[in-house]
């Protein structure tokens, strides 16, 4: 579904991405590992095009996407979940889902996405009239990938979900997940978690320093020596 082939990025004189190649099969959970700083976020915003590679290609479902603005990424069925989560503080939860649809303004099927929301999400329907701001940080998560689900995403990209979060939430945060991916949504998870995230992940990649040092099954990734050693030690 998603492919990057030998992306690099800069920020100014800085090198942000290093010939970043990667490719997120259809229907998979596919993730990437990587401490603070190894240009995960900064890969995020590469492939929604905030930030143009300097060499390389991105392709989504076979087309070229790199040259495109932002909004035409998103309208071809990419959406985010943004570190940090990003609600609308001063919104309800109904109108952070109505800002998740903006390229779709007919009312049955902006209700038809806002029901399927709600199936997935119950709490979100016992609150939609609530403000965003008096939630607590589980619900926020689930509102903030309810409102990214509102455009009907193929692929779902996933920035540090778990930040701030205690550990039961955790554990409900990534069941949700599994659930986005069974309803028929391709996730790809950006996360620091690394034990969490192999538990339900198929696939993996791991960054450091910009480059893709590690790939490979989830199994894989977690028994290697770098993994377990930087990742997995109890």
């Amino acid at each position: 579904m998603l492919e990057l082939r030998d992306v690099s990025t800069r920020y100014g004189p800085l090198t942000m991405l290093r010939g970043v190649s990667l490719i997120v099969a259809r229907g998979e959970i596919a993730c990437l590992l990587g401490p603070n700083g190894a240009g995960k976020t900064t890969l995020i915003r590469t492939i929604l095009g905030i930030v143009k590679p300097v060499a390389g290609s991105m392709w989504f479902e076979g087309e070229r996407i790199d040259g495109r603005s932002t909004h035409r990424i998103v309208e071809g069925g990419i959406a985010v979940v943004p570190e940090g989560r990003r609600v609308f503080p001063r919104m309800t939860v109904e109108e952070n889902l109505r800002m998740g649809a903006f390229i779709e303004w007919r009312p049955a099927d902006l209700a038809r996405r806002r029901e399927h929301v709600f199936s997935l999400f119950p709490r979100l329907a016992e609150r939609r009239t609530q403000k965003a701001a008096t939630m607590s940080g589980g619900e926020q998560a689930m509102l903030a990938m309810g409102r990214a689900l509102m455009s009907r995403p193929k692929l779902l990209l996933l920035d540090e979900p778990s930040l701030g979060l205690s550990p039961i939430l955790v554990e409900q945060l990534f069941e949700m997940i599994q659930t986005i991916n069974r309803s028929g949504t391709t996730v790809f998870l950006v996360e620091q978690n690394a034990r969490k995230t192999l538990s339900i992940a198929h696939h993996g990649f791991l960054l450091q320093k910009g480059e893709v040092i590690g790939r490979g099954t989830a199994a894989e990734l977690a028994a290697s020596e770098v993994v377990r050693h930087a990742y997995l030690r109890t």
